[in-house]
């Protein structure tokens, strides 16, 4: 599903990434750990397609997204790929529902469809009674659900987390990691998730590990 060649980044006279190889399979759930600043946020970004390789490929489906235009790399990012970040980035002046149709009416969603489709997240989120409800007004746990819910909005074949649980209690945290498996079960939904916490990266299908720059 997703294949990255021989990736290599860098800023300036920095090196962050030194020749990258990776595949991840449909329905795997991905794991990358490592020690601060190895490189994993940068890796995470790029295969999002927020930043492209100096050098190498990254593939979805066969297909070098790195070649496509920014217009095009924005529209495939909005339809194909989910984001969910430490830090849960709602717009505080809209409402879980509103936060959750954004992405939707960004891809040109009908009102009607986008509505529909937020409010059945959110009811399997177990959120529905917090539709209403501005993002000052959920708990850090509620946010982070909505969060994943809007990175869900578009069916998005892969969902790209960095650090998801890193702003979360540990009851909250074990929450979310448990709801990225019953996604992947409901959904055959993709994950690669960049953290640092142990118990997460143990469950998941597979671990990699980074190294200044490299997969060992």
């Amino acid at each position: 599903m997703i294949s990255g060649k021989n990736i290599h980044k860098s800023y300036g006279s920095l090196e962050v990434l030194k020749g990258i190889d990776l595949e991840i399979n449909q329905g795997e759930i991905v794991s990358v750990v490592g020690a601060s600043g190895a490189g994993k946020t940068t890796l995470l970004q790029i295969i999002g397609t927020l930043d492209k390789p100096s050098s190498g490929s990254i593939l979805f489906d066969k297909q070098d997204v790195a070649t496509l235009s920014e217009k095009k790399i924005a529209s495939f990012r909005n339809l194909n790929i989910g984001f969910v970040f430490q830090f849960h980035h709602l717009l505080p002046e809209f409402t879980a529902l509103e936060n959750l149709c954004i992405p939707a009416f960004i891809a040109g969603i009908p009102q009607k469809e986008a509505i529909q489709r937020a409010r059945e997240l959110l009811d399997f989120l177990h959120l529905s009674d917090r539709v209403e409800h501005k993002p000052s007004a959920l708990s850090g746990g509620e946010q982070q659900r909505v969060a994943v819910a809007r990175a869900l909005m578009n069916h998005p074949s892969v969902i790209l987390a960095d650090e998801p649980s890193g702003n979360l209690d540990s009851a909250n945290a074990k929450e979310l990691h448990k709801l990225f498996f019953t996604l992947r079960e409901k959904f055959n939904q993709t994950f690669v998730i960049v953290t640092h916490n142990q118990e997460l990266a143990e469950m998941s299908d597979r671990k990699l590990m980074m190294v200044d720059g490299r997969i060992l």
